[in-house]
């Protein structure tokens, strides 16, 4: 009866659970065979937890604290890069620009006061009489004289556009067109100036002189402006003229250009 007792302790299989379930419990066999059946990350994770967030790492093996690094702040790209490349200078503002004109203004009001008076005295001779002028019956024979069609008609409309267009330019109003108006006048006195004499002569009082003179300004007033000083001086194209000044001046002279070949078509260089 003792030998078969014995026999039934001995033959009973041995229960690792216990043994397992606690690292301090059983034989120190059991806990060799135990620890050695358990893989040695899965033990780590249950020693010591995970500290999870920005700036925290997995411990190492074995670690019972977790190993906290600090958070690297770079800097910014544009500012470890800025000086790199071309700095972009920002326009001037109107305010700015227009402060920078300096006697420009001062210069266009002189230059349209002496074109627009002498237009306009030159006129007034031809329209009135006034200062020994020829009045509009003696303009009326000259241009007849000089073989241009339809001489009475053209002679008021010449001695209108010489009127207005000075008093125009005096006043900065209208600027490109009165002053395309005494180009266009200033063509067909050229030609008929020049016509009166046998090649060119440029000199007064037989030359082209003060024809050439005139219509260059005229054509310069168009291309630059009136400026500031003007009754058009807040308009943009009066300080800052562009296609629009050239698409002007084109105009000016075709009408002059046209004008005497329609109404007259004689060679004046001859």
């Amino acid at each position: 009866m003792g030998t078969l007792r014995l026999l039934l302790v001995t033959d009973k299989p041995k229960d690792h659970t216990e043994s397992v379930g606690g690292v301090f419990g059983g034989s120190p066999l059991d806990q060799s065979s135990a620890s050695s059946s358990v893989p040695p990350f899965a033990a780590a994770e249950q020693i010591s937890p995970v500290v999870e967030g920005v700036g925290s790492v997995l411990p190492e093996p074995f670690s019972s604290e977790p190993i906290v690094s600090e958070p690297i702040v770079s800097e910014p790209i544009s500012s470890a890069v800025s000086g790199a490349g071309p700095v972009v200078v920002p326009p001037p503002t109107p305010d700015e620009s227009e402060s920078r004109r300096g006697t420009l203004d001062v210069g266009l009001l002189i230059l349209r006061l002496a074109v627009g008076g002498t237009l306009l005295a030159h006129g007034l001779q031809k329209l009135a009489g006034w200062w020994s002028g020829p009045g509009l019956a003696g303009y009326r024979d000259e241009l007849a004289a000089a073989g241009f069609e339809h001489a009475g008609v053209l002679a008021v409309a010449g001695a209108l556009v010489e009127v207005a267009g000075g008093a125009l330019l005096i006043l900065g109003l209208f600027t490109p067109v009165a002053a395309a108006g005494v180009l266009a006048v200033m063509i067909n006195a050229w030609c008929l100036q020049q016509s009166t004499v046998l090649g060119l002569e440029y000199f007064e009082p037989d030359g082209i002189e003060y024809e050439t003179l005139i219509g260059a300004a005229a054509a310069a007033i168009i291309l630059i402006g009136p400026g500031r000083i003007a009754l058009d001086g807040r308009r943009r194209w009066a300080t800052r003229p562009h296609a629009g000044s050239v698409a002007i001046l084109i105009a000016g002279i075709a009408a002059g250009v046209g004008v005497w070949f329609v109404l007259n078509g004689a060679n004046p260089v001859i």
